[in-house]
């Protein structure tokens, strides 16, 4: 660098919330897809200093220094429905430690095994921009890129639609029953009239 400093350079000049020189703890990182979008989840632990911070989406959530008892957890929430979260700390052997996250009391891996079971999630790509379309079975509340959006719902022949809008595109989920106990109902998204695969998360 020939201002011989040592920051780092970014390619659109803007800084980042947290600076990556500092986070020399960092000892785990987890994405979370939740309806609002998918979340980056961090945690620093320093084990000498006691030190235990969460990032979520790059922005702190919580800082605790010189903590001196180094198991334990940290609850915290995530995303616009202040989803409930918890690192938990475990000491495996001398000084290794294991950490695990927690979504709203279930494991990670139980909480996203239950939830593709409660929500489908469609991946569009209209107007040159991106669109992450969730549907909650349980609520048949739509959300689109982070916002719940305003529905409709109408009864047709065959089972149901929910209309929406993104931008200036006509958007339904249509909801029919498959007929086999074991499937239950199917979800599909129709975007323009055009049939948009799900996204199997």
């Amino acid at each position: 660098m020939a201002s011989g400093d040592d920051s780092p350079i970014f390619e659109d000049d803007e800084s980042p919330p947290y600076s990556l020189e500092k986070m020399t703890d960092l000892v785990a990182v987890w994405d979370v897809a939740l309806s609002d979008g998918v979340h980056k989840i961090e945690f620093e632990h320093g084990t000498t200093s006691g030190k235990r911070v969460v990032y979520v989406d790059g922005k702190e959530e919580i800082r605790k220094e010189w903590m001196f008892k180094l198991v334990g957890k940290e609850t915290f929430c995530v995303g616009a429905a202040k989803t409930k979260a918890t690192i938990n700390i475990d000491a495996i052997s001398g000084f290794a430690y294991e950490y695990t996250l927690e979504i709203n009391g279930k494991s990670l891996k139980k909480y996203m095994e239950n939830r593709s079971k409660t929500t489908n999630t469609w991946v569009l790509h209209l107007d040159g921009e991106d669109f992450r379309v969730v549907l909650e079975k349980d609520t048949m509340d739509v959300w689109c890129n982070g916002r719940k959006m305003e529905t409709a719902g109408e009864f047709v022949d065959d089972g149901t639609e929910t209309h929406f809008s993104v931008g200036n595109h006509d958007c339904y989920i249509k909801a029919v029953s498959s007929g086999k106990r074991k499937e239950g109902i199917i979800h599909t998204l129709i975007v323009d009239n055009r049939e948009i695969p799900e996204l199997l998360e």
